[in-house]
């Protein structure tokens, strides 16, 4: 990071932590700025550095799941990024001792396997290795940690994208970046992303950025997986301009590496008929040539962006039934695209036709321009409207 870049950050924490006082008596949190965009890139990417001296990664943001992993110089096959950015191990294999670490016998390599819901996956050895977070202006924390050193990776969806090196799995299991470092003592076991529909935004580790007030609270549900563990809440009804629909009882896992929404093909198929129905008689008609996403719309003219055609859409609200007053408030630019076609296409996607079967994900289109916080210490979920913009690193 280079001068001006490091007094930008120091600008931005000390921002922060002026708008949100922390309760926290964990002695560190850590802010990253997020590079990305949901359309056109499909993704919001961090970098973190790794190593001694230190390597610079851009990895995929991942709610959704827990291992990080980055592309591995061992050699690696379908890896994206040219081999000299690669993370080249040096006899620091995790042990089979290591309490985070499944392997047969001693002497073996203790691998891992992380399938995604595009149908991509990581093949690869957990290694362990110093990682870099800035404290202040003048400190550094360098905890080693344990993550994935990929060699084998496929992604048929882009899974990671083509430029990035990797995933920054921030979900709630052992194996995650974030339980490490609670575990350590470095921070609380609090995790929070602001991602900007204009694009970028930041991401936090610890309890700095709760809000004092204003935030909705929602409980994670349990999973019946002792090896999976999601960010998952529900039940919740949806709504569609704020009237009662027949899509209720939804379960629903925030997963900010999916760069949609998806829905099981029940409450897919009546969200659609909702949105058919509403826009007849409206200057849209299909798009079907426009290879996007798989229901586009164009106008008599070509959209330039969200803002052309969005008083043609209602807005939609997801009610959670078990939290009083608990609503995820989705406008029609949480679930809209303008295509570099001009057109506009739904953002929220069938999931059963890809393999997720009854699951629904909450995606980044959806989590856009709210502060999102994942609470692993008091098991909920919370949001709240914001500025997601990257004003705040700029000088």
């Amino acid at each position: 990071m280079d001068v001006k870049s490091t007094s930008t950050m120091l600008f931005f924490f000390l921002l922060l932590s002026a708008i949100f006082p922390t309760s926290s008596s964990a002695p560190f949190y850590f802010v990253f700025q997020i590079q990305g965009n949901v359309y056109p890139l499909g993704y919001y990417t961090v970098k973190l550095s790794i190593g001694n001296p230190p390597k610079s990664f851009d990895l995929d943001i991942d709610t959704g799941s827990d291992l990080t992993w980055v592309e591995c110089d061992a050699p690696c096959s379908g890896c994206t990024i040219p081999r000299d950015r690669q993370y080249k191990p040096h006899d620091n294999l995790a042990k089979c001792g290591n309490p985070l670490c499944a392997c047969d016998g001693p002497n073996g390599q203790c691998e891992y396997e992380v399938q995604y819901a595009d149908q991509g996956s990581s093949h690869g050895v957990l290694v362990q290795d110093n990682i870099l977070f800035k404290v202040s202006s003048t400190s550094l924390a360098h905890p080693m940690l344990v993550f994935g050193c990929g060699y084998d990776q496929k992604h048929p969806g882009h899974s990671p994208p083509p430029s990035t090196a990797g995933v920054l799995g921030l979900g709630n299991g052992r194996i995650s970046i974030l339980s490490q470092l609670n575990s350590l003592g470095l921070i609380r076991n609090v995790v929070g992303h602001c991602l900007s529909g204009r694009g970028g935004g930041f991401l936090f580790f610890g309890g700095m950025l709760i809000p004092q007030s204003g935030i909705v609270w929602t409980p994670i549900l349990q999973s019946s997986s002792s090896s999976v563990k999601h960010y998952k809440t529900g039940p919740a009804d949806l709504l569609f301009n704020g009237k009662p629909t027949s899509v209720k009882g939804l379960e629903l896992i925030f997963d900010s590496g999916a760069s949609y929404t998806y829905f099981n093909s029940q409450a897919y198929g009546a969200f659609v008929q909702l949105v058919t129905n509403d826009i007849k008689g409206k200057q849209l008609s299909r798009a079907t040539k426009d290879p996007s996403l798989p229901i586009c719309w164009k106008g008599p003219k070509p959209f330039k962006s969200l803002h052309d055609v969005t008083s043609n859409f209602k807005a939609l609200a997801l009610s959670f039934t078990k939290s009083k007053n608990s609503l995820l408030q989705l406008p029609p630019q949480a679930y809209l695209i303008v295509t570099t076609h001009g057109n506009v296409c739904l953002g929220i996607l069938n999931g059963t036709e890809i393999g997720l079967e009854n699951a629904n994900l909450i995606g980044a289109i959806s989590l856009q321009d709210k502060i999102v916080i994942y609470d692993n210490e008091n098991q909920q979920i919370g949001w709240t409207s914001a500025n997601c913009g990257e004003s705040c690193f700029e000088t």
